[in-house]
């Protein structure tokens, strides 16, 4: 059973959202929300475990068995797991923000992904406002660099990316800010998880 919960964030924290179907978690989102957070000047992480992703063509699992295994995968005191898009009734990520903008004004968000998110990022509905409202804080993947510093979203707002030697200041920045950083990655994806069938309701060890 799933139990639904506002998470708390003092006013002036900065907190990173990292959000996707997480179907299903595994150390590869762990390592990239402990990367981001130690690079970017995060206080907190909430992982938003959406109820389905627009850009996919099939529905994920059950959201109840997603958000369950991602608190068993991600353990962290620093880092709380929800299904805040449930709550508030948005699957864009723009509308997300939005909403959660409206819910803590004092709270300064920034937005993680992974480089593969944004090579397509330009597909996303209303990116640009999601660019021009919070910060984004990009973790490289392995395969991902050069096609994501080459993405339309990159080559748009290449005047606002902060260097990866300033990425401490990315939480504090004034939007439109992003950062690139790479990181030592797990070379892990949900998508070959489920390939190999190993996607059954266990938790992946870390």
């Amino acid at each position: 059973m799933l139990r639904s919960f506002i998470p708390y964030a003092r006013s002036g924290q900065v907190v990173g959202l990292f959000g996707g179907s997480f179907d299903p978690p595994h150390p590869g989102h762990v390592h990239v929300t402990l990367e981001a957070m130690k690079a970017f000047g995060l206080d907190r992480v909430w992982w938003l475990v959406s109820p389905g992703n627009p850009l996919k063509e099939h529905g994920p699992a059950p959201l109840a068995r997603r958000v369950n295994a991602a608190k068993t995968v991600m353990r962290h005191p620093r880092v709380e797991v929800t299904d805040l898009e449930a709550l508030t009734g948005t699957r864009a990520t723009a509308d997300t923000l939005a909403a959660l903008r409206r819910l803590y004004p004092h709270v300064k968000f920034v937005w993680l992904m992974g480089a593969d998110n944004l090579a397509q990022f330009h597909k996303w509905k209303d990116w640009r406002l999601i660019m021009d409202s919070v910060p984004v804080g990009v973790v490289a993947r392995p395969g991902d660099r050069i096609s994501a510093r080459m993405s339309p979203a990159a080559r748009i707002y290449a005047k606002y990316r902060i260097d990866g030697q300033a990425r401490h200041l990315l939480g504090r920045a004034q939007a439109p800010a992003w950062c690139f950083i790479n990181a030592p990655m797990i070379n892990v994806s949900s998508t070959e998880i489920r390939s190999r069938g190993d996607w059954s309701g266990r938790v992946l060890p870390e």
